[in-house]
């Protein structure tokens, strides 16, 4: 898979740049870094006129939906919703019900995805869970994963009508906080062209936390037998290509590896979202979410502990990066799966670094998407 799709970013890339001199008559490389910073600027001020409205529409939406767990009628309506703006968008959407069990009683969930054609039929899948945790943790499910889910309604209108090296499927997993449930499904199915899928970036938790990371799967293999014949993949070429995009965008705030930390090298992640039944299918993924790794949570420098912002902890210190108190405090920093996930709790105090990291994210990923070749180069 590796050496397919090193051979197809050689074949793409060359065409690109021999459609560029062809039609531009631009042969110096300064004049096409020129054109390329030009293409950056506009970039950004077209994400931006997407990412924090389409969040606030989903916002608006989810308000009196914050129990949209797996298999209930607020998980159909989410997922009618997801189909109704990529519907309007001018996409056809294709739906993969499944079927599940769950404390002895059957219910059904789905998958939903569009497909935006690519110069190649080769697919680079991105993806996000609609489902939440449940209000009975007193979150809405803003964070995890309204977050996700609106950057991919941002990225079918961004992307339509576009050239792109690779096609791009955006894709709505139901039922991830009940084990993974729409992923592995997902990746066992016949009809959904896994032999062409050369990438996985999932979106999971993508603002609220102190930093934006992409991480890659983890370099000891996940446990994989949901799958019948599991190739593992934990490559890193497109965590670090999506990284150097947001290092050339956001050169004082880029995406980060997080720090080796106890039983999870530098940049590589646990298998607990949809990433993990790609990476146990043999495809590499990059996964990207917001946290901080440097506050010393409940479990150490786990990446739990989302903000120093004391408004979400009950006593922060500051000097130690730690609760003042280990052994009282209950809040941690942490938002996912909290009361802290709602539009009331998050809004007032940190509104200015949500509308940044959402435009950050979906800036980096358009781009990057439109230029795959020039990320993957001698990957």
């Amino acid at each position: 898979m590796k050496n397919k799709l090193s051979c197809y970013l050689m074949v793409i890339k060359s065409c690109v740049l021999l459609s560029l001199t062809a039609c531009t008559g631009v042969t110096d490389q300064s004049a096409r870094d020129r054109i390329a910073e030009k293409e950056d600027l506009t970039s950004k001020n077209i994400t931006q006129q997407r990412a924090w409205p389409d969040l606030i529409n989903l916002a608006d939406f989810i308000e009196d939906k914050a129990d949209r767990t797996a298999g209930t009628q607020l998980e159909r309506q989410m997922a009618a919703w997801i189909a109704e703006q990529w519907t309007r968008q001018g996409h056809k959407v294709e739906h993969l019900p499944f079927n599940f069990e769950l404390e002895e009683q059957a219910l059904r969930s789905q998958n939903l995805y569009i497909d935006i054609q690519g110069q190649s039929d080769e697919i680079i899948v991105v993806g996000a869970h609609y489902d939440a945790v449940g209000i009975d943790t007193g979150s809405h499910g803003l964070i995890d994963n309204g977050s996700g889910v609106a950057a991919l309604i941002s990225l079918g209108e961004l992307l339509k009508d576009k050239t792109l090296p690779f096609t791009v499927r955006l894709l709505a997993f139901g039922a991830e906080e009940r084990g993974l449930l729409g992923a592995k499904n997902y990746v066992q199915r016949k009809d959904v062209k896994m032999h062409k899928t050369i990438g996985m970036i999932n979106l999971d938790t993508i603002i609220g936390g102190d930093k934006l990371y992409v991480h890659s799967a983890h370099s000891t293999p996940y446990t994989c037998d949901f799958v019948t014949e599991p190739t593992y993949a934990h490559g890193v070429k497109l965590r670090d290509a999506i990284k150097k995009v947001s290092v050339e965008l956001y050169p004082s705030s880029p995406h980060l590896l997080h720090p080796a930390v106890a039983g999870y090298p530098e940049g590589e992640t646990g298998s607990w979202s949809d990433h993990s039944p790609f990476a146990c299918s043999g495809i590499d993924i990059a996964y990207l979410e917001a946290t901080n790794f440097a506050i010393n949570g409940k479990n150490g420098f786990d990446g739990y502990s989302q903000v120093a912002d004391e408004k979400y902890w009950d006593c922060f210190d500051e000097n130690n990066s730690t609760a003042c108190n280990r052994e009282r405090e209950k809040a941690w920093g942490e938002i996912w799966h909290t009361k802290f996930d709602r539009r009331s709790a998050l809004f007032p105090h940190m509104q200015v670094r949500l509308q940044k990291q959402q435009e950050q994210n979906v800036h980096t990923l358009y781009v990057f998407l439109r230029n795959v070749p020039k990320y993957m180069e001698g990957k």
